[in-house]
């Protein structure tokens, strides 16, 4: 019998508390989603994206990711280790004025997460069309493995997530 890793068991209690804020809430549309499992190097990877509901702005992502050795240790009951999976948040949204909107979106995202997760923002624009805004992909990497002792901890998580979409769609 099919035996859920981590990876499992945390991927679909997050799947399930965003469809039920889409299908049942009706605070958020999920706009795609994503279940991979790369065969080179036997890895797998889960994406949830979604835009509030009124929100035009800002697309929000969670990525969940297991490496090979996450899932060989879990599997093969590796002594002394503790498997688990990483967790990322991104947040996609336009900029026209880097200089103020830059740093109050890290301003909302530390009040919202605290200091020890600093938000990364990647700037990019279409060559040709750069009057137009830049592009800006904002990423929260947590440093340490989500594991099922943190499964409590998603509700909070994903209000945190919430609030952060919903502030960045004033900046």
């Amino acid at each position: 019998m099919f035996h859920p890793t981590v990876f499992d068991n945390i991927k679909v209690a997050i799947e399930n508390q965003i469809y039920d804020y889409d299908n049942l809430d009706g605070i958020l549309v999920v706009t795609d989603r994503s279940d991979l499992l790369n065969m080179a190097l036997m890895s797998r990877e889960f994406s949830l994206s979604f835009k509030l509901i009124g929100g035009l702005k800002v697309t929000s992502e969670i990525v969940l990711n297991a490496s090979t050795k996450d899932l060989n240790d879990e599997i093969l009951d590796a002594p002394d280790t503790n498997p688990g999976c990483n967790l990322q948040l991104r947040f996609y949204t336009q900029v026209h004025d880097i200089p103020s909107q830059c740093p109050a979106i890290e301003s909302i995202l530390h009040a919202i997460w605290g200091p020890d997760l600093h938000p990364i923002q990647a700037l990019s624009f279409i060559y040709g069309e750069e009057g137009k805004g830049y592009n800006n992909c904002i990423e929260l990497q947590f440093r340490r493995q989500i594991t099922e002792e943190q499964m409590e901890d998603i509700p909070d998580l994903l209000q945190h997530l919430l609030q952060s979409a919903e502030e960045l769609e004033v900046i």
